[in-house]
């Protein structure tokens, strides 16, 4: 967690994952709603520097990041 993903977190109403480089946009949503019982309003991606690639994934407005975030234990 960097202090732009927390600031991401809790003015965006955004999470950010590391995920695997084959994934696709429409199974980052799939898997983030499966897993943390929320609803995705949009996905984007990019592959970092280091080779990772990122999902900024923005939840709906009824859902909060910061419920995800502290179940993943990450604040």
């Amino acid at each position: 967690m960097t202090e732009k993903s927390v600031a991401l977190i809790e003015k965006e109403n955004k999470i950010v994952f590391i995920v695997n480089r084959n994934a696709d946009k429409k199974q980052i949503k799939e898997a983030v709603e499966k897993v943390f019982e929320v609803k995705v309003d949009k996905v984007n991606t990019l592959i970092a520097a280091k080779g990772e690639k990122k999902a900024f994934v923005k939840l709906k407005p009824e859902f909060k990041a910061i419920d995800v975030a502290v179940k993943l234990g990450i604040v």
